[in-house]
């Protein structure tokens, strides 16, 4: 069942999903993750009140990896930001990091890799059911890349399955997770999943409740679906990209290199220095992605948490993104390094600048690109944004 989210009341797609893939009386895990999805309270409330009106019993369980310092409470504290509580959602929040195997599988490589799964929703759940955003991946390209399969493998897994998945190289990712997922649904009582798609402007553009046998046919489907609606700035060349915010709840590496032409067989736009000014409140200080950047703020430094981006970075083994670029003082002396250190510059710096990979639905482009960005038919000119190249004003995206 695929329908657009906007036709149809979310409650009511949610509802008759849930109900026709789940027996009444059931008690139902249902997976939520760290990312900052469009509506996830409002999808995961309907998710619960459906399930309520089945008699049955539901539970949500963080999915999602190593995140919140790899710790229970942190995963939990991870979804009270996004608006995920007990309070919120009328169920209980069940976070625990003890896992138990449900089968092995042999790697592309040959390697034999252990697939666990989380304890409690091992042993407490009839059904499960992931609430996963389909997109692409940051790190790897494949018929299967950010989704359901990689919630219920890494999300599931906790740190330490995240971390087994992690030694494995990232052009395996697409067959270890389309292999491991299908260990997991023999093993575990998962009965569909909630699909959502987001457009460009961080919308819901589909919802979709698929059921588990059909998984491997449809998550391929969505994902170019959200690869087609995928946000992008489609301006190239760029001297200078300013990025006001990154966090975990925006991208994986905090900010999406898919956006920024920084991800496997993405070659635009064509951005030769990155500038990061502040960390997401939700990202609780993980600083994942930062090492994306060539300069950040000491505002940055003074909001990081080394102990909470480091658990992350070693777990995904991408000591890349961990990194910590050259610090400025103020957002102002930031973007002026950055523009001195252009090195192929050979007029008016040519420089955007957007709240976050998430968020494209404004940006403020430089003299020099204003003409392009007319031309290029994605844009429109709401007039001068003063004093741009400093902090933007406050009502400002």
């Amino acid at each position: 069942m695929r329908v657009p989210a906007a036709q149809v009341p979310v409650e009511d797609l949610v509802r008759c999903g849930v109900t026709a893939h789940v027996k009444k009386g059931s008690r139902v895990a249902l997976l939520v993750g760290s990312r900052g999805i469009a509506e996830l309270p409002r999808i995961v409330k309907a998710a619960v009140d459906a399930l309520y009106t089945h008699d049955c019993t539901p539970f949500i369980v963080p999915a999602m990896g190593s995140h919140g310092g790899a710790t229970a409470e942190g995963q939990a504290a991870l979804l009270a930001g996004l608006g995920i509580s007990e309070a919120t959602m009328g169920a209980p929040i069940r976070s625990s990091m003890a896992v138990r195997a449900v089968g092995a599988m042999t790697t592309p490589r040959g390697r034999t890799l252990e697939i666990v799964v989380d304890e409690r929703a091992a042993t407490c759940a009839d059904a499960v059911i992931p609430i996963a955003r389909i997109k692409p991946h940051t790190g790897f390209r494949g018929a299967v890349e950010s989704g359901i399969a990689k919630m219920l493998v890494i999300g599931l897994g906790k740190h330490e399955g995240a971390s087994r998945i992690h030694q494995e190289p990232y052009e395996d990712f697409a067959a270890i997770l389309a292999r491991a997922s299908e260990l997991v649904c023999a093993a575990f009582p998962v009965t569909c999943a909630i699909a959502i798609v987001e457009n460009a402007f961080e919308e819901v553009a589909s919802l979709s409740v698929v059921a588990a046998r059909d998984f491997a046919a449809q998550e391929p489907v969505l994902l170019e679906d959200a690869r087609r609606l995928s946000a992008r700035i489609g301006l190239s060349p760029i001297d200078v990209c300013i990025v006001e915010r990154i966090g975990k709840n925006i991208s994986g590496t905090g900010l999406d290199p898919n956006v920024l032409g920084r991800a496997p067989g993405i070659l635009v736009p064509r951005i030769e220095r990155i500038v990061v000014l502040g960390l997401t409140v939700e990202t609780k200080g993980n600083g994942n992605g930062l090492g994306l950047a060539d300069i950040t703020t000491m505002r940055v430094r003074r909001t990081l948490d080394e102990t909470v981006t480091t658990t992350n970075v070693l777990a995904s083994r991408n000591l890349h993104s961990g990194k910590t670029p050259i610090a400025l003082a103020t957002d102002d002396e930031a973007i002026g390094a950055a523009i001195h250190c252009v090195q192929q510059n050979t007029g008016l710096p040519r420089v955007v600048r957007i709240a976050s990979t998430l968020e494209l639905g404004t940006i403020a482009v430089s003299e020099a690109l204003l003409a392009e960005a007319l031309a290029s038919g994605l844009w429109r000119h709401d007039g001068p944004l003063r004093g741009w190249i400093g902090p933007l004003p406050a009502e400002a995206p």
